[in-house]
């Protein structure tokens, strides 16, 4: 599904990624882990094309087929099927959260509704909120559901559980047990250890380096 070979990123002259080789199969939930600054986030968005400067091979297949993708912009790598969830959520916190979910709509806005709420039924009872009126755990609970409105083929998730209540780890971790089981490939950066012990498979990140999968 995903084949990352030898990849090097670089934020202006500094670099962050060293030779870094990696892979996600049909179906895979992946763990990233790593400390901080050691390099998770920057992996992420060079496989969305945001922000650094790569080397080396990424290889995604989507609808068409195995494709490099690592020339593409990242709006060509959303439209192709990775869906991306920033650490920082980017939600648009003047909206409301059914406003948020369909903003990333592009087809079938009721049925993916449908879809994403029986995933985080909590925000059942806030499509009238403004994202700024919800705890940290309820915006990522909203900012995966937003991602998810966009039918990706593979998620990317950056450390989802980072600063949430416990009660909130477990509906984010039993939510993409569902996902997994759907047949959902993710790459998820994540310390948690609850969400680390649910992966198929854990990448460890030293210093821009592949330490030990």
């Amino acid at each position: 599904m995903l084949e990352v070979e030898h990849l090097s990123a670089f934020y202006g002259p500094a670099q962050a990624l060293f030779d870094v080789s990696l892979s996600v199969k049909a179906g895979e939930f992946v763990v990233l882990k790593g400390l901080n600054g050691a390099g998770k986030s920057t992996l992420l968005k060079a496989l969305m094309g945001l922000e650094v400067v790569c080397r080396g091979s990424i290889r995604y297949q989507g609808s068409s087929g195995p494709q490099s993708i690592q020339d593409w912009p990242s709006h060509r790598r959303a439209q192709a099927g990775l869906g991306y969830v920033a650490e920082d959520r980017r939600l648009f916190t003047a909206l409301t959260v059914r406003e948020n979910l369909h903003v990333a709509a592009r087809q079938g806005i009721a049925e993916q509704e449908s879809r994403v709420l029986d995933l985080f039924p909590v925000l059942k009872t806030m499509l009238k909120r403004p994202a700024a009126q919800m705890s940290g755990g309820e915006q990522q609970m909203l900012a995966i559901a937003r991602t998810l409105m966009t039918r990706p083929r593979l998620l990317l998730l950056d450390e989802p559980c980072e600063g949430i209540a416990p009660v909130l780890v477990e509906a984010i971790r039993d939510a993409l047990m569902v996902l997994k089981a759907s047949g959902m490939p993710m790459l998820v950066a994540e310390q948690n250890h609850l969400l680390a012990a649910s992966a198929d498979r854990q990448v460890l990140l030293v210093a821009g380096k592949v330490s030990a999968s």
